[in-house]
């Protein structure tokens, strides 16, 4: 009889993007053909990526350095806005700035995005069904990785924002049946040489 079984969700933002978000640049290029070459040795079940072709491009790389592991295309795993909250959930001495970033954001998306946040963790979050371990990789975007790990540590659900990723780093989220979830690593880039580190991030936030 087949029980319950831990999932381990691997987690990336797609490369470094050209200008116009048409696609990789030859550092994003190069930041994801060193990602797959760090995942050769895990047992990868698949590959989810976002539809868009940064998404797209990433996930195909990657993909190209791990051989039969078959990629996967989902909405969401999309670039969107995860979840718009009250000001009334805000420390008051951050709302404005916070409900000022997401007015950039067309009413329409939000909502929609709030369906597909929804959508994702019901999807790629969780134990699964199962006797044994299942890894899979989702090749997405900067909020929906941030409210991945927002969710895996029970924070409130506008914490998303503030959680920053660089571009082809790695987060990995363990969810083990009948534990709280757990989280492995957050924006690992030991794969990536220093010149190709720390980028998708504002200046100020470089390191």
């Amino acid at each position: 009889m087949t029980g319950t079984t831990t999932r381990y969700l691997y987690l990336t933002r797609h490369g470094e993007a050209t200008p116009d978000e048409s696609g990789l640049t030859e550092n994003g290029r190069r930041q994801a053909v060193l990602l797959g070459e760090r995942l050769r040795g895990v047992p990868l079940s698949a590959v989810h990526h976002g539809p868009l072709a940064r998404a797209e491009q990433t996930a195909r790389l990657i993909g190209e350095q791990l051989g039969d592991v078959p990629l996967r295309r989902s909405e969401a795993a999309g670039d969107y806005v995860p979840y718009v909250p009250r000001r009334e959930e805000l420390p008051p001495e951050a709302a404005d700035a916070v409900l000022g970033f997401l007015t950039q954001f067309p009413t329409e998306e939000q909502v929609d995005g709030q369906a597909l946040a929804r959508e994702a963790l019901a999807r790629f979050t969780g134990p699964v069904q199962g006797d044994e371990p299942v890894h899979e990789l989702v090749v997405t975007h900067n909020f929906l990785i941030g409210w991945f790990v927002r969710a895996s540590q029970d924070a409130p659900r506008w914490r998303w924002m503030g959680l920053n990723h660089c571009n082809a780093a790695l987060t990995v989220i363990r969810y083990p049946p009948g534990r709280p979830s757990s989280m492995l690593c957050y924006n690992d880039m030991r794969h990536l040489p220093d010149a190709l580190r720390w980028t998708g991030f504002p200046p100020e936030f470089c390191v």
